[in-house]
């Protein structure tokens, strides 16, 4: 049986801490295997690949989920910065920090798919498949909230969270925004484990700031750092590597109509799956068949 360990390391600033698996019988130094590099998104945890890395790491991997920035027990970052096209910069930093390769590969979920697109367009030579899920890339979340009022509906959190009024809400009651979410977004879904996770890594008020950061950034008056206009663009951009894009039917935050729109601007390389019976947080609803679906794609 694979065992996830946990492990620290610094890159591009910012202290990161990560869950890793490895094949669980191997002479090989692990920085010898092909990395496999999972980010998550909001509101998530490294703990939320745990289904994932065992499987990558039998298919020969090593495959490792940093907390993201500003994520308990990962440092907030000293500057400050949350906009999405940092987190492609810390990807592509974690893979040289991590001894990655031309073999590497990346998965992102929600956040963490935005930061995959960013990684893979800025730095196509460190990754040789992307695999993304939960958030479309190319434009369609854009056009979704100019021409789609359901979508515009489903993402009224987004704007909540402009407000200081979240700062209040959101840690109230042990986090009960943060349940109402998961239950919305992932209907029928039991997300008591993954809740514990999440909440430990939100519960300083520092780190609900960072994560609600990411939303100032994009839509509000959060930092904006001019010198990452390259990667915030890349957020919106085509990999050109092989990708693999999942979404539930189900999701309750991102409309599946959004996700299969952006087959209209995807190119050839592109492969587009909406998977059955599953919303947001579709690795952990159907674990077994996005871990078949993804290891068959790397391989």
């Amino acid at each position: 049986m694979v065992a996830i360990t946990q492990g620290s390391v610094s890159a591009n600033g910012v202290d990161f801490a990560f869950l890793q698996a490895s094949p669980p019988a191997t002479d090989t130094d692990d920085h010898c295997l092909p990395l496999a590099l999972c980010l998550h998104g909001f509101p998530d945890s490294a703990h939320g690949w745990r289904h994932l890395l065992p499987a990558l790491a039998d298919a020969g991997y090593r495959a490792v989920a940093p907390f993201q920035r500003g994520y308990a027990p990962t440092s907030v970052p000293p500057d400050g910065r949350y906009q999405s096209g940092v987190l492609g910069v810390d990807a592509n930093a974690l893979h040289e920090a991590l001894g990655g390769d031309e073999r590497a590969v990346i998965v992102g979920h929600d956040w963490g798919a935005s930061g995959t697109y960013a990684a893979a367009v800025l730095q196509p030579q460190r990754w040789r498949k992307v695999v993304a899920m939960a958030v479309p890339t190319g434009g369609a979340m854009v056009t979704a909230f100019l021409g789609d009022l359901a979508q515009l509906k489903r993402s009224w959190y987004m704007f909540f969270f402009q407000s200081g009024i979240a700062d209040l809400v959101v840690p109230g009651a042990d986090m009960a925004f943060i349940d109402m979410l998961w239950h919305d977004w992932s209907p029928g879904y039991d997300a008591t484990d993954d809740l514990v996770h999440v909440k430990q890594c939100l519960r300083d008020p520092a780190n609900l700031a960072a994560a609600l950061g990411y939303y100032r950034a994009t839509l509000g008056a959060g930092l904006t750092d001019p010198a990452l206009a390259e990667a915030q663009a890349a957020t919106q951009g085509l990999p050109v590597q092989p990708l693999l894009y999942l979404h539930g039917r189900n999701d309750g935050c991102v409309g599946v109509d959004v996700a299969t729109g952006m087959a209209a601007v995807a190119p050839s390389n592109f492969t587009i799956e909406v998977v059955d019976d599953a919303g947001h947080f579709l690795h952990l609803e159907r674990p077994q068949l996005v871990n078949e679906r993804i290891v068959s794609f790397l391989a």
